[in-house]
């Protein structure tokens, strides 16, 4: 889970809202929509870092606090995320993100900026994903299903990828530093999936050689 810079919200929203009898339903360039999230989101899943792209095939519009509980917010534009299809038709054991998490609510959103959760988890070299927080921990897991098996082997194929270029490369501090830019998305493009796995690795090797 990444933290989410949210953007300008489509005009075609902003004119939906403005109109009487409006809801979430009867909103009509749901296009605009996922073409807005998928963006500011740099084509990846709010949740599980998955590729994404913009068309209902792919992913599904995500509100943070469910339609059915907070109706209030089902047009708030900050309250909406783009979301992979999270295993839907499989069992409950192989579903994850908003397929698995439903209704129920969770401590933090990635698209708030006082909720910081890039600070609030933490990648293990076998692909887990934890918290320090032991509700959020609980929600990574029983709401979210971030541990399921296919994004664990995943997360961690990418890492180990990942240093073993880098251990080939025997790089210098100033290429770990660009790797980290790079991975973090600092140039403003598309990032990679699961690429919080590699940030995370990164910032924590850097830590260490401030250190010394």
């Amino acid at each position: 889970m990444r933290n989410i810079q949210k953007k300008t919200e489509p005009t075609s929203l902003t004119q939906h809202r403005c109109n009487t009898n409006t809801d979430y339903d009867n909103y009509a360039e749901k296009d605009d929509l996922r073409a807005s999230l998928v963006s500011e989101q740099r084509g990846i899943c709010c949740y599980c870092m998955q590729r994404i792209r913009p068309d209902s095939e792919n992913m599904k519009i995500e509100h943070w606090q469910s339609q059915d509980i907070y109706p209030q917010r089902q047009l708030e534009y900050n309250n909406l995320l783009g979301a992979c299809r999270g295993g839907e038709g499989q069992k409950k054991d192989k579903q994850h993100c908003d397929t698995k998490k439903g209704n129920l609510d969770l401590t933090f959103n990635p698209a708030d900026p006082s909720h910081n959760v890039e600070k609030k988890i933490r990648f293990l070299g076998d692909g887990t994903v934890k918290s320090n927080d032991d509700q959020f921990d609980k929600e990574i897991n029983e709401v979210l299903n971030l541990n399921e098996g296919a994004l664990v082997r995943n997360r961690k194929g990418v890492l180990e990828a990942f240093r073993q270029g880098l251990i080939q490369k025997q790089p210098s501090d100033a290429d770990i530093r660009k790797a980290l830019r790079k991975w973090n998305g600092d140039n403003g493009e598309e990032l990679d999936p699961f690429c919080l796995v590699v940030v995370y690795y990164l910032r924590k090797k850097i830590d260490k050689m401030k250190s010394k």
